[in-house]
């Protein structure tokens, strides 16, 4: 099967997993893309671009007509924790999983790719993307493979705590340090499953339902954590905000309350994610992201 894979895909792949297995992978998709295909007897649309950061997505028909989405991600992306939580979700507010059977891709339901709720007004895809992850927080399975939120984070942590010029220390401390104490005063009641990357590009149009999310990364854990990526959604437009620091702190509040979240926790899980992805992006040579998110965690 003949294509090329988006560039994104290709940049963010060597970013996460290293170049040597981003280009081991990339090397064999072509012959993984044709064998998943040929598998379910699939009719290939074209590939979605510029598509995500760690798979790549085959818009395609099944055998009787129906339009599909085919995913395929490296083994280092863990695809069948994917694939659990979709199963466990039954496409309650997420893109439904067409094949349950074990398989190195996933078939799901085809979305509109082009429309998210980028395309609404803010206010209105801060509403939707509220009830869209409300649908998500559910029980995790009673037997499952999801790391913790704990787990997840202390692996994050370890990147943080080398070498940073003066001027980032502190605010690295200070990400830190909430997250110790949010891991040291966690409930056990909040045990949920989580999406784990929630945003308002994740939540896409469809056909069975206004909206739907898709690309989760799933862990379990207090939802507090899942919906703190929610809060610096459109961050340029925050920076960029004569009043953008109040505006932050005042959407912590509103995103909590609407959720019935702590907000204290709420605020200290935003401040640990921003200044993790703003480090992330920084050792990746993403300046000027890495710029907007550090600057939006020291309003925090």
């Amino acid at each position: 099967m003949a294509f090329e894979p988006p560039e994104r895909l290709v940049r963010a792949l060597g970013e996460t997993y290293g170049d040597d297995v981003a280009a081991r992978w990339l090397g064999q998709l072509p012959a993984l893309a044709e064998a998943a295909v040929a598998e379910r007897g699939l009719t290939v649309d074209r590939v979605q671009a510029p598509g995500g950061r760690s798979s790549l997505v085959l818009l395609v028909r099944c055998p009787d007509g129906t339009p599909a989405a085919l995913k395929l991600a490296p083994a280092e992306a863990r695809p069948e924790l994917e694939r659990a939580a979709l199963t466990h979700w039954k496409g309650w507010g997420t893109a439904q999983l067409l094949d349950p059977s074990p398989s190195t891709s996933l078939l799901l339901e085809r979305l509109h790719p082009e429309v998210s709720l980028r395309s609404l007004p803010e206010a209105k895809a801060l509403l939707e993307a509220a009830g869209t992850l409300r649908r998500l927080w559910v029980e995790p399975p009673v037997s499952h493979a999801f790391e913790s939120v704990a787990d997840r984070t202390e692996r994050q942590s370890s990147s943080m705590r080398g070498e940073l010029p003066e001027d980032l220390a502190p605010l690295a401390e200070a990400a830190l340090a909430a997250r110790d104490e949010l891991t040291a005063s966690s409930s056990p009641s909040e045990e949920f499953l989580l999406h784990g990357n929630f945003r308002q590009s994740k939540v896409l149009s469809g056909e069975r339902s206004p909206w739907l999310t898709v690309g989760p990364e799933p862990l379990v854990g207090e939802r507090a954590y899942d919906l703190a990526r929610l809060v610096r959604d459109r961050v340029e437009d925050l920076i960029a905000a004569p009043s953008g620091a109040a505006l932050a702190r005042r959407r912590v509040n509103k995103l909590a309350d609407a959720l019935d979240v702590d907000p204290a926790r709420l605020h200290g899980w935003t401040l640990f994610r921003a200044v993790e992805s703003g480090l992330r992006a920084r050792t990746a040579g993403r300046t000027q992201e890495s710029e907007l998110l550090l600057e939006f965690a020291g309003w925090l």
